[in-house]
C-alpha cells in the first residue's frame, strides 16, 4: 500500500522480529514493547499478538499516546474485556480498529452488491456455512486447550459477515458440540438468528466436517428473495437464479508475490481492510471495522455461548447490560 511506512516491529523473540524486519526492510526491531513505544513516533500500531494479550498492548499504546490502534480479531478473550477496551479507547479519544477481514473478501463484497441490487427481490431468509476438515490442531496445537473455540475463532468471522450482509440481530439460539478427540472447547456450532428486520438466518460452522467442498478460508452463502436466490459456492462462484434462469460468475483475484495462492481470498482482503482503515486515519474516509462496530459482533459471539450453556433463546437488547 502506498502512503504508509512500517517503521518498527516487535516480537518477544528478537530473532523472529529480525527475520520479519529483513524480509520487509523494516528499519527497527524490538523485543521490549515499552522501548518500541518510547523510542518511536507512531501514527498507529497494529497488534497481531495472541488474543489474551490484546488488552495489555492496547493499554500500553494508550499510555504512550498512540491515537490509532489496529487489533487482530477476536478483540478479546471474553466479553467484559472487549467492553473495557472499547471504553478505554473512547475515553482516551483514540480510534480502535479490529482487523476483521472476512467481510472484505472479494466474493463477499460482490455477493452483497448482488443482494443489494434487488436482483433477487427482498431477501426473506439466508444460510451462512463454514464446514471444514482442515487439520487446524496439527499446526496450532494450542487450539485444543481453548475452553471456547470455534465460535470465538470462526464465529467472529461468520457472525460479522451476517451483520455486514443483512443487519443486526434481535435474538438467537445456539447449540454446540465437541467432535474432534482431545479438545476442550467446541468445534461445531449451529446458530439460528432472528434479525431486527425479521429475516431468519441459519449459520453453521464446523472443523469436524469431511465434505466434498471444504470451505476453509471462506464461506458458502445462500440467500433467498421473493424474486430469486443467490448462492456463493465452491471456487468463488456466485450463481444468481430467477424465473428467467441462472447466471454464473466467478470472482477473480490479482496475484501478489508475497501472497499464498491457496489463501489469496484472505490475503487479498487484508489489503482492502487496511486501505479502509488508512483512509480513516488520514481523514479521507470512514472505517467499517471500528471497535464500536466490532463490539456488536463480540456481543453475538458471547450471546451464542450463553444460549449454548442455558439452552435458551438470547435477546440481544438484554444481553450484557447487567
Amino acid at each position: 500500500m502506498e502512503g504508509i511506512e512500517l517503521v518498527a516491529v516487535y516480537n518477544r523473540t528478537l530473532s523472529k522480529a529480525q527475520t520479519i524486519a529483513k524480509t520487509f526492510k523494516v528499519p527497527h526491531v524490538y523485543d521490549d514493547p515499552e522501548e518500541l513505544f518510547t523510542r518511536e513516533r507512531l501514527d498507529f500500531v497494529d497488534i497481531i499478538t495472541d488474543v489474551d494479550s490484546h488488552s495489555y498492548f492496547v493499554k500500553m499504546a494508550l499510555k504512550h499516546g498512540v491515537k490509532h490502534i489496529i487489533c487482530q480479531k477476536p478483540m478479546a478473550p471474553d466479553f467484559e474485556t472487549a467492553k473495557q477496551m472499547v471504553n478505554d479507547c473512547r475515553i482516551d479519544g483514540s480510534r480502535l480498529y479490529i482487523h476483521e477481514n472476512y467481510r472484505w473478501q472479494a466474493p463477499i463484497r460482490r455477493f452483497k452488491q448482488i443482494v443489494d441490487s434487488g436482483a433477487i427481490g427482498k431477501p426473506f431468509k439466508a444460510r451462512v456455512t463454514f464446514l471444514s476438515g482442515f487439520p487446524v490442531f496439527d499446526n496450532q496445537p494450542f487450539l485444543r486447550d481453548l475452553n471456547n473455540f470455534i465460535i470465538t475463532d470462526m464465529g467472529s468471522h461468520v457472525l460479522d459477515v451476517v451483520r455486514f450482509l443483512f443487519g443486526e440481530c434481535d435474538k438467537l439460539w445456539c447449540q454446540t458440540k465437541a467432535v474432534s478427540p482431545g479438545i476442550k472447547g467446541e468445534d461445531v456450532a449451529v446458530i439460528l438468528m432472528d434479525l431486527k428486520n425479521g429475516m431468519p438466518v441459519y449459520t453453521e460452522m464446523s472443523y469436524a466436517s469431511i465434505i466434498e467442498s471444504d470451505t476453509f478460508s471462506t464461506l458458502h452463502i445462500l440467500v433467498e428473495g421473493d424474486k430469486g436466490s443467490v448462492f456463493l459456492g465452491p471456487n468463488f462462484e456466485i450463481r444468481t437464479t430467477t424465473r428467467q434462469g441462472t447466471k454464473s460468475e466467478v470472482v477473480k483475484f490479482p496475484s501478489y508475490s508475497w501472497a499464498d495462492p491457496d489463501y489469496i481470498v484472505n490475503h487479498e482482503s487484508g489489503i482492502q481492510i487496511n486501505r479502509n482503515i488508512l483512509n480513516d486515519i488520514q481523514g479521507i474516509g470512514k472505517a467499517e471495522n471500528t471497535g464500536e462496530d466490532n463490539f456488536e459482533t463480540v456481543k453475538l459471539v458471547w450471546a451464542c455461548y450463553e444460549s449454548a450453556k442455558t439452552g435458551a433463546i438470547v435477546h440481544l437488547n438484554r444481553f450484557g447490560n447487567q
